[in-house]
Parts: C-alpha cells; structure tokens; sequence
C-alpha cells in the first residue's frame, strides 16, 4: 500500500498544482513560452526532466538489460548534441519565437512549416505514447490486477489534464522539484543494486562478457544507430528550442544548456548502470524472458520498476517510483505541448484565424492537446517495444528537421527549396522504412528496416535533398538570413 499512496499521492500532487496555476495563464506567451521570463535554474530542471523520460527510464534502461554498457552508445548521442546546442542557445533565443516550424517558414518558405509540423507532431506523440507505456507499466506492477492497457488510459487522462490546465507555466515550475526526486532516487538505488549484484566479482560472473564492452554484442554499427538518431533529435528538439524562447535572456539559455549536460550524464549513467546491475540479479528470472528462453524486449523494460518494487527498500523504492512519475508526467506533457503548439501556431493562427485573439488560440490548442493524447494512445498500438518507438522518433525529427533546421543557422546558401526537400526527403524515408518494418520486410537490398538501422538512410536522403537542392536552386534572400547568422545584437544579461 505504501508505494501505491506514493505514486497516487504524487500524480494528485502534480495534477492540483497545475490545476491552480491555470489562473495565471491569460496569453499565448504564459501558455507556450512561461511569459519568457524563466530563470537558467529553472530551465535546467525542465531541460533535463523533458530529456529523461521513457526512453531513458524504460528503452535505454532495458538495452542495458540485454545489451550492457554499450546501451549507453544512445545516451552519448545526447551528450555530444546538447554540447553542440551550447553554441546555438543565445542565437535561437534572440531570435524569440514560439516554435521550431516558425524558424523554419522564417528561413526557409510556408511549406517548410507546415512539413516541420508534420514530422514533429507525429515524432512527439509517438515520445508521449510511449510515456503512456510506461505510466501503464508502472500502474501494472504496483496493482497486478490493473491491466497495462487500463493503466496507459489512466496515465493519459491525468497527464492531459496536468499539460491542459496550464502549459509551458506548469511545465516549468514543477520540472524542479521532479528533477531533486529523479537524481535523489536514482543515486540511492545505483550503490544498492550494485552490492546486491555482489559487486564487481557477482557482475562478471552473473552477465555476458560483452555487457563490459564498448560496443557489446551487437557491434559498432548498432551502436552507432543509437548514437546518430539520439544527437540529431537533440539537435532538432522542439520541446528544447521552445524553452529557450521561455529564457528570460539569451545567457540564462546557455547557462542552462550547462547544466543539462551535467544533469542528463549524470542522470543517464546512473539509470544504466542500476538496469545492468539488477540483471546481474534477474539473468535467470522466468518473467524477463520468453517462451523460448530468451530475453522478452518488453519485460526487460520494466526492470528499474521491479528493481524499485522488490529489489529495494520501501522508502528507496517509493522515492524511485515517484522519480518514474516525474520522468513519465514532465516528458509527456512537454511532448504533447510541442505539437499542440505547432497546430495552434504553424496552422491555426497562420493560416486558418490569422486574426485570433490569445484566448482563442489557447483554447483551440487546449482542445487540440486532448485530441492529440487520443492519437498517441493510438500510435501504441504500432511497435513491439519502448526502445523501437524512442528510435522511430528519434529518427523522423533527427533526419526530417534536424539537418534543414542546423543549415538555417549554419549554412547561408541553404537556399528555400533546399529546406522543404530535406525535410520531405527525412519524413518520407523514415515512414517508408518504419511501414516495411511493419509488413515484416527485413531488408531493402543491404539496409535492415529495424529501428536500430533506419537513421542511416534517412540521415542520407534528408542531407543529399539539402545539399543538391539548395545548389541547384535559387539562394535565399539576405533577410531570410541575417537573423540566423548574425551574431550580433544587443547585449543580454
């Protein structure tokens, strides 16, 4: 009963908050952006418990089950991308607007848009189902009797009404207290599980030799795709950039950039580390494995939830499911916000009511959340495990957006048609590949359709539509390109 008052009493805490700050939510600016007054502390609490979520506490944490540290290939990939992100922050924030799709019209063309929306309204709700996952996961083990599927719905409606009531403001004030809770119970579940393991002598015997590799089993080319579709979404992601816009000043986004990487490092490791110490425990287990004896992807996702159920002590355990909450609630309602605000700025206010008023488009983008948390409990439905969805994701934003959006700020002949063809190029090989994965088609000639192999052929089709169309067409004009590669500008504190 104890872990069940914990976990229930946090959801009710996180959704009674949110409900009360919903009064101070009078403009499309308190909605989307937190009114562009967020301090760099509070920016990094948000940054890295909107990183966090069930990719890391599920996906990553059960690769690390299977596969040992080289999970981590995907964790690194984030590292490297909010590295590079240091030198974009201040520029993307002076530039202030509400959306990655405003950047995109802004330097690119209308089309260009409306194809950003598409690629990252259907990567950010696949990111918000699989919190849903997750939630059911979580509700399953504290209440057997609860099926999975009831849990998910149960997840979704709270997490919907938590983003409805308040938005961006909600976002940003409770991702503090969420991210004391998620590093509180993730350091004090690692050292536990690690000595129940029997310590270093009990790992190396318990677990395959190439859990301690840097590759592991699967070699570097599986590593690499974790590594390419976890950096370029970082690069591209949409939740990050609008909070940007909410920093009260180009240095208090960089300085929160900082803080990220310290925090996301710290916090990825340490959720590996405890998944790869409990297997040494749970090898052998029955429930981790399937009828044929090897490992089940989806129970094996579930370990730091058992771990944190019967592996530790209760105030530990209950500390370590409400980090979960955290983890699933800040991530779901970042992902399912970012779309939202894509539909209610790059659709409705552009080109459907150009002339709403703020309350209008906060209320349309209130009804489009609800709408959008019914799509993403839908898109469940599509894979087999956590892992394929973060990397199906990954990779529609990392190839779709990501390469358009990096040549806006980096490459000034990245020329209109340029932008629109990469993106349509990213988003059309990406759903190519995830519907031949479906129809159970392994292989297009020497390219795997897995989830792990698709970043590759979509990365390359996104950069050629890039590169050959911007050469081949007309250049941008030099006010389509001045914002993004100036450096100049008033000075911010």
């Amino acid at each position: 009963m104890a872990y069940i008052a914990a976990v229930l009493g946090y959801l009710g805490l996180l959704v009674f908050i949110a409900l009360r700050r919903a009064r101070t939510v009078h403009t499309q600016d308190d909605f989307m952006v937190a009114g562009r007054s967020a301090s760099w502390q509070l920016l990094v609490g948000t940054l890295v418990c909107t990183w966090i979520g069930s990719g890391s506490l599920f996906g990553g944490a059960g690769r690390a089950f299977r596969e040992g540290f080289s999970a981590l290939w995907m964790s690194a990939g984030a590292w490297v991308g909010i590295a590079l992100v240091f030198f974009l922050a201040a520029r993307v924030r002076r530039i202030a607007e509400y959306t990655v799709p405003d950047l995109l019209e802004r330097r690119y063309h209308p089309a260009a848009r409306v194809l950003g929306t598409v690629a990252i309204a259907i990567a950010y709700l696949t990111i918000a189902g699989y919190q849903f996952v997750g939630g059911g996961r979580l509700l399953n083990i504290l209440v057997p009797g609860l099926a999975p599927e009831a849990g998910m719905a149960i997840v979704a409606v709270l997490v919907t009404v938590f983003a409805v009531s308040a938005g961006m403001i909600s976002v940003l004030r409770l991702d503090v207290v969420n991210g004391i809770i998620i590093i509180a119970s993730i350091v004090i579940a690692a050292p536990i599980a690690y000595f129940a393991a029997g310590g270093a002598e009990g790992l190396t015997t318990a677990l395959p030799e190439t859990h301690f590799t840097v590759t592991g089993r699967l070699g570097i080319s599986a590593a690499l795709g974790l590594f390419l579709p976890t950096m370029l979404l970082l690069l591209g992601e949409s939740g990050m950039y609008q909070k940007f816009y909410a920093a009260r000043s180009g240095a208090a986004a960089r300085k929160a950039v900082i803080g990220m990487i310290v925090g996301v490092v710290l916090i990825e490791v340490l959720i590996d580390a405890t998944a790869i110490f409990a297997a040494a425990d749970l090898w052998n287990d029955p429930a981790f494995r399937g009828p044929d004896g090897s490992l089940d992807r989806g129970a094996t996702e579930t370990v730091l939830l058992s771990f944190a159920r019967h592996g530790l002590p209760m105030l530990a355990g209950c500390l370590l499911l409400a980090g979960a909450v955290a983890i699933i609630f800040s991530t779901a309602t970042t992902f399912l916000l970012v779309p939202s605000t894509g539909l209610a700025r790059d659709v409705y206010q552009r080109f459907l009511r150009p002339g709403a008023d703020s309350r209008t488009v906060i209320r349309f983008q209130r009804l489009a959340m609800i709408g959008l948390s019914a799509v993403a409990l839908l898109l469940t439905t599509r894979f087999e495990s956590i892992l394929d969805m973060a990397l199906y994701a990954y990779t529609m934003v990392g190839a779709a957006v990501t390469p358009a959006l990096l040549a806006a700020f980096l490459w000034k002949r990245a020329s209109p048609a340029g932008g629109v063809i990469s993106i349509s190029a990213g988003i059309a090989t990406t759903l190519l590949f995830s519907a031949l994965n479906s129809l159970g088609v392994e292989r297009i000639g020497f390219l795997p359709t897995e989830y792990d192999y698709v970043v590759y052929p979509a990365a390359v089709a996104s950069l050629t539509g890039l590169i050959l169309g911007s050469l081949l067409t007309a250049p941008p004009r030099p006010d389509q390109v001045a914002p993004f590669l100036s450096s100049g500008g008033p000075k911010e504190g």
